[in-house]
């Protein structure tokens, strides 16, 4: 039913000069040239969201939320080697205040996601493929079935080492709750590579996910 639905509930559509991809902005000089980063780089965003009114406003207000979010209707962004939806998360969702949940895709052959590290951990459950990370340089290998933990501040990068088919993820973690308790440092120490898999150029995430 439709109202036990959420639909197209990322709020961070795109600007007409803007772009799914990586944009990192260039050095200083209005006429440097600039870099591809990813959307969620660019825009302002929601970690935590304020909870105001009175309790029954509150309260009331939470009972009214949709209880089933539909992945399949929202748009995949990123590229060409990781995209991602955001399906829960304060800014995009009045039910979820302390958690998030988004499936990332990796496209075949992926050498490396983005390379960063932040104080909040996750676990990444493995919808499809096989793939390994690298935390704090130690090798960990991963297929579909399996859950993945991502500790606390740990430098970590994902890999898919299915050089023909993408590999799947689904990523839940606390957030919200780090970042509320000022547990705010994260850093990105490379960012993903601009250009798709050789053979891969006209790749595209699964639309039934």
């Amino acid at each position: 039913m439709e109202e036990d639905s959420a639909k197209n509930n990322d709020t961070a559509d795109l600007e007409e000069d803007e772009t799914d991809t990586y944009i990192r902005p260039g050095e200083a000089g209005h006429n440097k040239p600039k870099e591809v980063v990813w959307v969620r780089w660019q825009k302002k965003r929601t970690f935590v969201r304020a909870l105001e009114g009175t309790y029954g406003e509150v309260y009331k207000s939470l009972y009214e939320q949709p209880r089933v979010y539909r992945s399949p209707e929202m748009k995949w962004k990123g590229g060409p080697w990781l995209w991602g939806k955001k399906v829960i998360n304060p800014q995009s969702a009045q039910v979820a205040q302390s958690i998030e949940v988004h499936v990332s895709v990796y496209s075949p052959g992926t050498k490396g996601g983005q390379k960063h590290g932040h104080m909040n951990s996750a676990v990444f459950y493995i919808l499809k493929g096989k793939g390994h990370d690298v935390h704090d340089g130690k090798h960990i290998p991963w297929r579909a079935g399996e859950a993945l933990i991502v500790e606390n501040s740990c430098v970590h990068q994902h890999f898919n080492d299915d050089p023909d088919d993408e590999a799947v993820v689904l990523v839940m973690k606390a957030k919200p709750l780090f970042l509320f308790m000022h547990m705010l440092f994260q850093k990105v120490v490379e960012y993903p590579p601009t250009e798709p898999t050789p053979g891969y150029e006209d790749y595209e995430p699964p639309k039934h996910i």
